[in-house]
């Protein structure tokens, strides 16, 4: 997936990195540290140094409890930088609520525009659709004065979700394409700390939507609750742990006071892994109930999936039921897809899927004829690859219906390794058709 940001285009397959840079005396971590022109450029220039494609530049704090600072004031403290370091050509982040702030920065050179408040006010969504920024829209509850009092969910992570896809909506009916945006789910910003940790370890929820999503944990108060670290800027370890967890459920964007550090931490990202598991062929039924069986058979193979050595399952698709591709002769299938993060080489990893597929009772007899269970490695990130022994991405995966519907319900937008999209091919050109059971 492309995220499309003005002049700059961002691969998402792997983190971009983007660097705080706080022009402001009162940012809970690091306020007044870069308050004039000259240091902030300098420090804005070592975290390009360090690994950082983005800065983001910010005028106001939006810490809880923290005032709201006029659009002038905030145009003030950043302005001059922000067009200094578009002449350098880099892209630039203006981290703001304030439409004219943002038009401004535009303006001058900016690129992104990071909105806290979630394009809620419309004079802002005017002033992105009249551009081609890129759009980062986050989650908070409230304003920032008052957002961490007693905020209350009842479900956080499909409340930020549906709010998240509701506003990125907002932006596309104006014009914005929706290769601009980017979401945010707003650690820290109206939720308590447990609200926040529930919400980011299931970011795989946001994936879901078919957005760029960014992690934003740097220094957050939840990380100090987490981790038992009171004083903020003690923070940079453990968030630079919550960046990779997050970018291992799917996150694609780590914003981040301590570039070098989070750079460091990612290295240890293992690549995303898409299987697609099928059977048709019930080893045990009564009679009725083929489709619960299969659908067990699976499940059992999900398990014996969680024992793999450097091997996390982080997302699963619903169940289809697919008919017959290829040799049509024989029962319906059912089908999902399963998203991993391996250490495990891609051909290592295929001798254990084939053991599990052994253990459930797996003959080949008949090219793709009957079978109690079928395990195929689908996609294995940026690995391309074709021999007698494994072809990757797997040769049929766009063709098949079967795969392609539950990857694309997990995975919007996903693009296999060699580029192909998996959507690519229409839906009445697929083999193998589908219905989610």
């Amino acid at each position: 997936m492309i995220w499309h940001c003005g002049r700059f285009d961002f691969d998402t397959s792997t983190p971009i990195i983007m660097g705080i840079l706080n022009m402001t005396p009162d940012s809970f971590s690091d306020g007044g540290q870069f308050a004039d022109d000259a240091a902030a450029i300098e420090r804005a220039l070592a975290m390009v140094r360090e690994g950082a494609s983005i800065i983001d530049v910010g005028g106001e704090s939006t810490r809880p409890g923290s005032d709201p600072v006029d659009a002038e004031t905030e145009w003030e403290r950043i302005g001059g930088v922000i067009a200094a370091l578009a002449e350098r050509e880099l892209c630039v982040s203006v981290d703001t609520r304030h439409a004219e702030v943002a038009k401004r920065a535009l303006a001058a050179g900016a690129s992104v525009v990071n909105d806290v408040s979630g394009f809620r006010d419309a004079a802002m969504v005017d002033v992105v659709a009249k551009s081609g920024c890129g759009c980062v829209v986050m989650h908070m509850a409230g304003e920032p004065k008052t957002m961490q009092v007693d905020p209350s969910y009842e479900d956080v992570v499909a409340e930020v979700r549906d709010y998240l896809a509701e506003q990125a909506r907002v932006l596309e009916a104006v014009g914005v394409d929706r290769s601009r945006i980017c979401i945010d789910p707003g650690p820290g910003f109206g939720k308590t700390p447990k609200q926040t940790i529930e919400l980011m370890r299931n970011l795989h929820e946001l994936v879901h939507l078919g957005y760029p999503v960014m992690v934003a944990a740097s220094r957050k108060s939840y990380v100090g609750y987490a981790y038992k670290i009171e004083e903020p800027r003690e923070r940079d370890v453990a968030s630079a742990a919550e960046a990779l967890l997050a970018c291992e459920l799917g996150a694609s964007v780590v914003r981040t006071h301590n570039v070098a550090m989070t750079v460091a931490a990612l290295k240890d990202l293992r690549p995303a892994v898409v299987l697609g598991l099928g059977s048709n062929v019930a080893l045990v039924a009564e009679p009725g109930e083929e489709t619960e069986a299969k659908i067990a058979q699976i499940n059992l193979a999900v398990g014996q999936l969680c024992s793999l050595p450097d091997t996390q399952i982080i997302d699963m698709a619903p169940f289809y039921e697919s008919e017959p591709a290829y040799f049509e002769d024989q029962d319906s299938f059912v089908n999902t897809v399963v998203l991993l993060r391996s250490g495990l080489p891609p051909k290592e990893l295929l001798g254990y899927l084939h053991g599990i597929e052994n253990s459930l009772g797996r003959v080949r007899t008949v090219e793709n004829g009957p079978r109690t269970l079928d395990i195929d490695i689908v996609d294995y990130q940026m690995y391309v690859a074709s021999n007698d022994e494994l072809t990757l991405p797997h040769p049929r995966a766009a063709e098949r219906d079967f795969v392609v519907k539950p990857l694309l319900d997990i995975l919007p937008g996903w693009d296999l390794a060699d580029g192909t999209a998996v959507g690519a091919i229409p839906e009445e050109a697929r083999v193998g058709k589908a219905r989610r059971l």
